[in-house]
């Protein structure tokens, strides 16, 4: 095999591809030109690896207090080593105010599955080093990623970011969204933000609009330490949730979005535009378009398919109280009719094309889904959502969870017993149980394909496991839900401490039949091993996200094996 060195490679120069510096093998060498005075203050990173290539990211903010109006230029270096010794590929970039003083470089030519280290100079300073990594062309046995969701820089400290930092094995970490949240001062989980050194500056304490504002957030977030560190020990595969624009957003509008709040696709617009700047993230239709969906590809052991439950095509979801009259009886006829409308979806047409086709082509041993909201069915008995809305005081949850129990044990259970467990609904809307009907053909594509399934997803602030059945109750593949990195779990929103936290996990686990595992009260990340003929699990979690003092406090893992 013929050895990589300096003179393999040409120096390279920006390219044309938007606003994306491009580096191959082939290009020309320019006349070089110093570096300008920079900081490197939000750290480096690297995403969107392939077989041959992948992104690496910095911000070159200017130094001087008044930004220059002219570019700003960086050097930047890939190398074999983390001491720089045997430098394989160097080259400039431009950036300006356009661009948010960030730097992308797409490094093309690489070998497949092998670390590189990168890092970028200015005229008197250097960033940190940075790993990288490609991805395996072919004969690989395994794949180990870290998955995260949910970082709420009011609600705490990064640690579980910190925690996975600590590995140096990953392929790839994969961010199932709310990188950022959009709320400002006194909104969602900001309540400790000032006890614990959390609070929102004041050029960034208002709710996100404008793309000065997306743009002030993410280099905020991009300050923790925690957050540096990973993004600097692996390459990142992103998409984004919700809170990246607004909470519960649709295809024309989102939940955090009212009429006297502008206009929402230029709100839009910022939002994704700023992302694109900020993630290191090679966008699929350029960067002024929402269409993120994407797929990698680890050689032919797994196919990773990134979608967007989001922006781009889902139909506004269902409220469960519209249903709910004055007296707090539940209109169970529209309801289930609205529900199974096979007109709704989550994806929108040209995403759920491009999956089927995508999925049908794909010949990877393993699938797997990266996504956002949890797929398999989170059914609850009605009585327990009907008293949830209506603030009543009598929770009969212990008592539904006795009554599974004794069923499970086979004990005989009277018909109205029996019947105030079989009437169920879902719980949340927002996630695939409130688009059924797509669901259930992805289901059914799945199964005539044959193919091994599994699928992550973020979102929900907890850790979860599912077993996912079709209509019928059979197999289709299993889920793994990680939870957050600091945004609060459904501990704070019933107002459990953690012994009850703790007890209705365990019950849920009885009263779900597709739910396996969960845990509702503890931070984390959730890391998946995928072999063969297995795909292991293992949930990590922090004893505290109050300061960046902490220790890793508990560990759950499962494996599925394949038949």
């Amino acid at each position: 095999m013929n050895r990589i060195t300096r003179r393999n490679f040409l120096r390279a120069a920006l390219a044309a591809t938007g606003s994306v510096a491009v580096s191959t093998p082939l290009q020309a060498m320019t006349r070089p030109q110093l570096p300008s005075e920079v900081t490197f203050k939000h750290g480096v990173a690297s995403g969107d690896p392939l077989q041959d290539a992948v992104i690496l990211w910095t911000r070159a903010t200017p130094a001087a207090a008044t930004a220059p109006s002219g570019p700003t230029r960086v050097t930047w270096e890939l190398a074999a080593d983390n001491q720089f010794s045997n430098v394989l590929r160097r080259g400039e970039a431009e950036t300006d105010l356009a661009r948010d003083y960030t730097v992308k470089i797409d490094v093309q030519g690489l070998r497949p599955n092998t670390e590189y280290y990168y890092r970028f100079v200015g005229a008197s300073e250097q960033s940190p080093v940075g790993r990288a990594k490609t991805l395996p062309q072919a004969g690989v046995e395994q794949v180990k990623l870290a998955v995260f969701s949910c970082s709420n820089y009011p609600a705490g400290y990064f640690n579980a970011y910190q925690l996975a930092a600590t590995s140096d094995d990953w392929d790839a970490v994969l961010h199932l969204g709310d990188y950022i949240y959009e709320y400002g001062s006194g909104g969602y989980a900001t309540e400790r933000a000032a006890e614990i050194g959390r609070a929102l500056p004041e050029d960034s304490n208002g709710e996100l609009y404008t793309l000065a504002d997306y743009r002030k957030r993410y280099a905020l977030y991009r300050t923790d330490a925690g957050l540096q560190a990973l993004h600097a020990a692996a390459p990142f595969i992103a998409v984004w949730d919700d809170h990246e624009i607004s909470n519960d957003i649709w295809k024309a509008g989102a939940e955090n979005h009212g009429e006297d709040e502008g206009d929402f696709f230029a709100r839009r617009a910022a939002a994704v535009q700023a992302y694109y700047e900020w993630l290191p993230i090679r966008p699929p239709r350029g960067e002024r378009n929402p269409q993120i969906y994407r797929s990698f590809r680890f050689g032919d052991l797994l196919d990773l398919h990134m979608l967007d439950t989001r922006v781009i095509g889902r139909d506004q979801q269902l409220e469960f109280k519209r249903y709910l009259d004055s007296e707090g009886g539940f209109d169970s006829r529209t309801f289930g009719a609205d529900l199974t409308d096979p007109a709704r979806t989550l994806l929108g047409e040209a995403q759920r094309q491009w999956l089927q086709e995508t999925l049908t082509a794909s010949t990877g041993h393993w699938q797997l889904l990266g996504q956002q909201v949890l797929m398999g069915k989170m059914h609850l008995p009605v009585e327990m959502m009907t008293s949830f809305y209506r603030g009543g005081s009598r929770d009969t949850s212990a008592e539904l969870i006795g009554l599974k129990a004794a069923s499970l044990q086979g004990k005989l259970l009277s018909d109205s017993q029996r019947a105030r467990l079989q009437q169920v609904v879902p719980y949340n809307l927002d996630a695939w149980d409130g688009y059924a009907v797509e669901r259930e053909a992805l289901y059914a594509q799945v199964k005539a394909s044959g193919k091994n399934l599994v699928v992550v997803a973020g979102d929900t602030h907890n850790a979860w496991y599912n077993h996912l059945k079709d209509a019928k109750g059979q197999m289709v593949g299993v889920e793994f839900a990680t939870p957050s990195v600091t945004s609060p779990g459904m501990e704070t929103y019933l107002k459990m401490d953690r012994k009850a936290a703790a007890d209705m996990a365990a019950g849920m686990s009885l009263l779900i039949d597709e739910l396996q595992y969960c845990n509702l009260h503890q931070r984390g990340y959730m890391a998946l091993t995928f072999r063969r003929d297995a795909v292991q699990a293992e949930w990590k979690y922090v004893d505290n996200i109050d300061s960046p003092e902490f220790v890793e406090v508990a560990r759950h893992s499962v494996t599925h094996q394949l038949a």
